[in-house]
């Protein structure tokens, strides 16, 4: 019993140091962290809110990008303003952006030095208490402590996981460590006491190539993020292995063996009363770039789907089948505003088989794509591949790139056709 309440009272006053921590750094810190405002310049009302928090001493503020997107993208109907713990506000201009990592620079003017945040030279190691400030719910500003637990796993662009809470509206706050140095900042939140920040060097590197030479045009500066981006990527699914695998013992489907696509599987082989078997394979990148609310662009996805009929007549089957044909989507969100209209291209094709087990597959193709209208050479890509050379088994292939250059659209498509066959 002594050591249960000696545990208790061990417990308890390391609760209360992190409290008296958390109050020192809040009070400290608070002249150099800001509310950012969205604000609609047709009704003069705020349409979106978030945190920011000062880098420099002459007024260079951080923030996300996603805080101030709507800006980036129409800064004829909105401006920037910031709210400091004093009441004031003012407008601010958006000077550079990184939107792979969510991350924006924001500039107000300022008469004289003011203090600003430290960013840290060196990263947190797991375990350590860590301090995320900012302004959740439009509440005021708050700190609340939390535990850094390593990068995030399986992960394309690096994202830190925290164990703290982080809220809406905490989005493009500061998290430090116990020196009061930047070590993150605020991104997102899975709930459960679940975060997620950017890494502080990807910041440092913003800055860092802000002061060397700032943007001339942010539209531009997206422009080439995303294309830089998206050749990384596509560079490191196409070189990587891609290993055959056997789905349902009737088809060779290829796995791209990186860290960051995750792959499920499902079927419906307990029920005893289905009209067909079904098996599905699906593989999809679980994270997506941010351009605008209703527009995301980065995300891959693959899925592949075995049939096979039971008691069908052929007609039946192929209908059946079709169904499944047209339920492919474009693969992620995006509107008449920001990409064209499809433009298809419909094929039979017979690939001879990448693997050396595999035999050639008879396809229905389909290749679309559509461009991207403020992005000139990037296009989202849709391929489905429906199989045409047996009665009542079929193979369904079907894969969707967000945001990507032709040529790697090409050179992709090209090896996957190649690595889908009967076995």
């Amino acid at each position: 019993m002594k050591t249960f309440f000696t545990l208790v009272f061990i417990l308890l006053s390391q609760s209360s140091f992190a409290t008296e921590q958390a109050e020192k750094i809040f009070a400290q810190l608070t002249p150099s962290l800001y509310q950012i405002k969205i604000i609609d310049k047709a009704s003069g009302e705020k349409s979106s809110i978030g945190s920011g928090f000062q880098i420099s001493s002459d007024g260079l503020i951080a923030t996300n990008y996603h805080v101030i997107s709507s800006y980036a993208r129409h800064p004829e109907k909105y401006r920037i303003e910031y709210l400091d713990h004093q009441g004031n506000s003012d407008q601010v201009s958006l000077v550079s952006v990184d939107v792979i990592n969510d991350l924006a620079l924001v500039q107000r003017q300022v008469d004289t030095e003011m203090p600003y945040f430290t960013l840290s030279q060196k990263k947190p190691i797991k375990g350590e208490k860590l301090f995320a400030l900012g302004n959740p719910h439009d509440l005021g500003m708050i700190v609340v402590p939390g535990t850094y637990n390593g990068l995030k796993k399986e992960s394309f662009n690096e994202r830190i996981h925290f164990t703290g809470s982080i809220n809406s509206g905490m989005s493009g706050g500061p998290v430090v460590n116990k020196a009061e140095q930047v070590v993150g900042i605020n991104v997102a939140t899975s709930g459960n006491q679940i975060g997620f920040l950017v890494p502080h060097e990807k910041l440092v590197k913003l800055l860092n190539d802000y002061k060397k030479q700032p943007p001339v045009d942010i539209m531009q500066q997206i422009s080439a993020q995303l294309m830089a981006s998206q050749n990384k990527l596509m560079t490191a699914l196409i070189s990587s292995r891609w290993q055959s695998k056997e789905l349902a013992g009737k088809a060779i489907i290829p796995i791209i063996e990186v860290p960051f696509l995750r792959c499920w599987g499902d079927s419906n082989a307990d029920k005893k009363d289905a009209l067909i078997l079904l098996a599905i394979t699906n593989c999809s990148l679980n994270e997506n770039t941010y351009l605008s609310s209703h527009f995301f662009t980065g995300s891959v996805e693959l899925d592949f789907r075995y049939m096979q009929a039971k008691d069908l007549t052929d007609n039946k089957f192929y209908h059946l089948y079709q169904q499944q044909f047209s339920q492919a989507g474009a693969g992620n969100r995006a509107g008449k505003d920001d990409v064209s209209e499809y433009q298809c291209h419909h094929d039979l094709v017979s690939p001879t088989s990448s693997t050396s087990t595999g035999q050639t597959i008879n396809n229905k193709s389909i290749f679309c794509t559509r461009a991207y209208k403020d992005f000139p050479k990037l296009f989202d890509v849709l391929y489905l591949g429906a199989s045409i050379d047996k009665k009542q088994q079929a193979i369904l292939s079907h894969f969707t790139l967000a945001g990507v250059s032709q040529e790697n659209a090409l050179t992709f498509t090209n090896k996957f056709i190649k690595a889908v066959s009967w076995k």
